[in-house]
């Protein structure tokens, strides 16, 4: 299995609230409402957005991952409104380890409403399906409670704590590991 050969084409993901599809240009406006929030970068490793410009930084880097068939995240799109309310998907995999990492951010309107755990439930079946992972992995800052809820709820253990383990911002930090073992 190659990565191209997963991610050469990223297919439409659908929940009961979400389609998990593609980033697009479409979506700079919507990137740029969530990524210009000061609370919710502030657990992430990029700075808050600025510009618009900003977010058509980050989605033409997106459009040449998929391009490249690489791995890339998907756009979060709330059925009811057509919105982009956020990213979701692997953020490295590690073929031969048949082990992955994921990585989210969604806009805060939508926190604490079961979105990025209905939407991550989807990218972790589709993670064990089409990727064949044995382990799933996610980090988030020390202090991200939001995200150590969803981890949690997606049934991810909590397997320590990695010190000084990422440089963001200026400023070393503290980072939580979690893992789910995808079958026996």
């Amino acid at each position: 299995m190659r990565v191209e050969d997963v991610f050469g084409h990223l297919p439409v993901l659908e929940t009961e609230r979400l389609l998990l599809r593609p980033v697009t240009k479409e979506d700079r406006e919507d990137m740029y409402l969530y990524g210009a929030d000061s609370e919710l970068t502030r657990y992430v490793t990029w700075h808050t957005y600025q510009t618009i410009e900003d977010a058509d930084t980050f989605i033409e880097y997106l459009l040449d991952r998929y391009e490249q068939g690489q791995v890339a995240p998907w756009a979060i799109q709330d059925k009811e409104s057509g919105r982009m309310i956020g990213t979701a998907g692997f953020v490295n995999w590690n073929i031969t380890q048949f082990r992955a990492e994921v990585g989210y951010v969604l806009a805060r309107p939508y926190w604490n409403r079961g979105y990025m755990t209905e939407a991550m439930e989807a990218i972790l079946q589709f993670g064990c399906e089409q990727m064949k992972l044995m382990r799933i992995e996610a980090r988030c800052m020390t202090g991200n409670i939001g995200s150590t809820r969803v981890l949690e709820k997606l049934g991810m253990q909590y397997e320590g704590l990695l010190r000084k383990h990422l440089y963001a911002k200026g400023k070393f930090h503290d980072v939580q590991l979690y893992a789910g073992i995808t079958h026996e």
